[in-house]
């Protein structure tokens, strides 16, 4: 069994989806402790607890101490099969981030999958589902994995009430590497940004101000406002930049009594900060797509704009279940380097780790 301290480093709900998902991929059993700890409302939430019911459906495992609230989670995984699976978050909790928890189980199942997610789409501390479709589905699709995500509803905090239906394939053969140390040649900076049950007037807004700063940064964007339907009131606005190479994606969300143009400022300030530092990946991609590199066959290689405590927590969490060789080279808070000598897992093979 493999013990995780759930309070190590950042990310506390990330130590525990990756930790799910590794005991999944290797069949080993888990136990994680702490979970949560340093939060102000510790242990695990809605969107926690609906990622560890979701791997332990895809794999028939079993659960001890899923319920929210709960700090030690034990969970004795199966075999993975593919199938229809409908998960309801029942809350405004991350429906990205429990997508991105079964997605690399389900990669390695038996056939296809359609999975059904309810809950917040576009959420605070989380991926929203424009990120995940846009940049980290095409870039971990350059690696082999095959899935596709559609937004059927919107869901903004607090009533959530979004869903998004994703179709994903099984793995033919391995996970390839990837090497991405520069981004290459700019193609393309898309905005879109939305308002949800408030005035078309602070889209207009959001955008006006992002489309001015990115022109005075000598960057040329195309931009539009969508009004889209949602249960709660709700704005947001993303950034998608397109390199020859690679994608980054910057978002940003309205709350009560946030100006519009702040919504914007902080979207553009962190696509500046990444153009500036001259890496592949934003901060975000580079963390989500470690846990591939780890399960890749052969030797992927990437820059970062930032390394993040995120980043390095992930990569911790990888070493506790894999017997592979990583290396990072640069200081938290900064551009780097991550190195990552994948395993070669493939689909129905027993691994030399199990």
């Amino acid at each position: 069994m493999v013990t995780i301290d759930g309070s190590y480093g950042e990310g506390g709900g990330q130590i525990l989806r990756t930790s799910l998902t590794l005991s999944a991929l290797t069949g080993k059993p888990l136990r994680i402790f702490n979970i949560r700890a340093k939060r102000r409302n510790p242990g695990l939430r809605p969107q926690h607890l609906m990622s560890a019911r979701a791997v332990s459906q895809v794999c028939g495992g079993t659960l001890e101490g899923a319920e929210v609230g709960s700090q030690t989670l034990v969970f004795h995984p199966s075999g993975i099969r593919g199938g229809d699976f409908t998960l309801d978050i029942g809350s405004a909790g991350s429906t990205g981030m429990v997508f991105q928890t079964i997605l690399p189980v389900l990669i390695f199942a038996d056939r296809p999958s359609t999975v059904i997610i309810k809950g917040g789409t576009h959420t605070s501390w989380s991926p929203p589902i424009h990120y995940i479709r846009d940049v980290f589905l095409p870039e971990v699709g350059r690696m082999g994995v095959t899935a596709h995500i559609t937004l059927e509803r919107w869901g903004f905090y607090p009533r959530g009430g979004g869903m998004m239906k994703a179709r994903i394939e099984p793995l033919k053969g391995t996970i390839r590497p990837v090497d991405l140390r520069e981004r290459g040649r700019p193609l393309s900076v898309e905005i879109l940004s939305t308002v949800a049950n408030l005035p078309r007037s602070i889209g207009e807004r959001q955008l006006r101000r992002a489309m001015e700063r990115l022109e005075a940064a000598g960057i040329r964007a195309e931009g539009r406002v969508e009004e889209v339907v949602a249960a709660s009131r709700g704005t947001f606005l993303f950034i998608l930049a397109s390199f020859e190479k690679v994608r980054a994606g910057f978002s940003s969300l309205g709350e009560r009594g946030k100006p519009a143009e702040r919504v914007a400022d902080e979207a553009v300030d962190d696509l500046l900060s990444y153009l500036a530092s001259g890496a592949a990946l934003d901060p975000h991609l580079s963390d989500q797509i470690s846990l591939y590199a780890a399960l890749g066959d052969g030797v992927s290689t990437f820059t970062t704009s930032r390394i993040t405590g995120h980043l390095l927590t992930n990569l911790w969490v990888i070493e506790r279940f894999l017997p592979l060789s990583l290396s990072v080279s640069g200081r938290e808070g900064e551009r780097g380097e991550v190195k990552v000598e994948g395993i070669a897992l493939k689909r129905h093979a027993q691994t030399p780790f199990q």
